[in-house]
């Protein structure tokens, strides 16, 4: 049997037919389902009947690093379409009876034409992963492809990327790039043979806003359950707030950086930016010289605090380069666990404090838990996303000297300004 057949999967007392999909473990099948849906079986679990051979082509074999363009229009400028994996990348185009295997310039363009007219296209495989099997080497990929494309003239990048760790990636790209381009991150909740699916506005939103003037790593998904506009969240900021949603991503703790009008973008493509409008300061196209500093310490956990936990999560982190604490109110844990947290730090484990809170800062220095925390020498991780915060830490132990004093420092929006209203 071969992608694009179609046919009968039976495991156990269950039957699913559908589509053969390609999948990116040997050990398992995937069958888009008539509902829309892929299901995912054990290929050794299960009995294959193929009722039809060849029903759809496989338009796309692109490997891993391979990269490829369209014919280019001398008008228009440059926008580099790098695929990592996840539901934008893994369709059956019912329209043109098309399996796609992973995403190339043509395969968007393919799967989107409403893209066309906006931008020239260069199209890059990193990876082809569910984005639940995201790991900071491919982070690392991933920022020297970016680099990689805007020496090579890019005008903007978009990432297309897994929804459920997308917030991860582009925290760490935050940290390793500085950019003179935006790149922006950009996938889809439901995949595009669905009548819901998300995908077609969020691409064309994402090069909207990647040709336009913020120079910074963006996360763009829909701003509603409509299809009227997407926001522009600060890949620092930004959080998966559910499952399922369309508008799954908000901005915690602040406004989206701006957004992009669908109506506005769809009534005409054209080589200016269309739609987009940026409501809060941030960096201009061109001000940033390119530069990277892709080292990253992945020796870093996150623990998060619950009421009876055991304390020997914390000797699991013993040996740690550093430990990220996801703490109650404004950073607490069980006041028995100090002295083992005190034990971490003085071995030569760098410990920061974040809230599980979805908004607000830490502050170690009201309740008597707090103060000796900070005696026992947590660093406060200021108002950081304990997500955000993780890849921080990676970062700050690989490319700085002073730890601490770089987990309390802004570099990349990470952290807002404090408002202290009796100062």
């Amino acid at each position: 049997m071969n992608t694009g057949d179609r046919v009968r999967v039976q495991r156990d007392d269950t039957t699913h037919e559908g589509v053969l999909l390609p999948s990116a473990e040997p050990d398992h099948l995937v069958v888009k389902l008539d509902s829309g849906y892929n299901v995912g079986v054990e290929r050794d679990a299960a009995d294959v009947e193929v009722l039809e051979r060849d029903v759809y082509d496989v338009e796309s074999d692109a490997e891993e690093g391979a990269a490829s363009e369209v014919e280019f229009d001398d008008d228009l400028p440059t926008i580099a379409l790098i695929s990592t994996g996840g539901t934008i990348a893994s369709t059956v185009d019912y329209r043109t009876g098309a399996v796609t295997a992973q995403f190339d310039a043509e395969d968007v363009l393919r799967a989107v034409p409403d893209l066309a007219g906006r931008a020239n296209y260069r199209g890059r495989v990193v990876a082809n992963i569910l984005s639940e099997n995201m790991e900071p080497p491919i982070w690392q990929e991933l920022a020297a492809a970016v680099r990689k494309e805007i020496e090579n003239g890019a005008d903007g990048v978009v990432v297309m990327h897994g929804t459920d760790t997308m917030q991860y990636s582009a925290s760490a790209l935050s940290f390793i790039l500085d950019t003179p381009v935006p790149v922006v991150f950009t996938g889809s909740q439901r995949s595009a043979d669905r009548p819901s699916s998300d995908n077609v506005m969020n691409a064309v939103c994402s090069v909207e806003a990647a040709k336009a003037d913020a120079a910074e790593v963006m996360v763009c998904m829909h701003a509603s359950e409509s299809d009227d506009k997407c926001a522009l969240h600060r890949g620092t900021r930004v959080r998966k707030n559910h499952t399922s949603r369309r508008d799954a991503f908000e901005t915690v703790g602040a406004e989206p950086l701006g957004y992009v009008d669908y109506d506005a973008a769809s009534e005409e493509a054209s080589r200016d930016p269309s739609g987009v409008e940026f409501r809060k300061e941030h960096a201009e196209r061109g001000e940033t010289d390119l530069d990277s500093s892709p080292d990253l310490d992945s020796d870093v956990e996150l623990v998060k605090f619950t009421p009876g936990m055991d304390d020997a999560f914390f000797d699991l982190c013993e040996g740690k380069s550093g430990v990220i604490v996801e703490g109650t109110g404004l950073g607490h844990v069980h006041t028995d666990f100090i002295d083992r947290i005190e034990e971490l730090v003085e071995d030569g484990t760098t410990v920061v404090m974040t809230s599980q809170c979805l908004d607000g800062r830490v502050c170690d220095r009201v309740y008597d838990t707090g103060r000796d925390l900070l005696d026992a020498g947590v660093v406060e991780g200021e108002d950081m996303l304990p997500g955000t915060a993780k890849v921080k830490l990676m970062w700050a132990l690989a490319n700085t000297e002073s730890v601490a004093e770089t987990m309390r420092t802004p570099l990349a929006g990470e952290i807002t300004e404090r408002s202290v209203p009796w100062e």
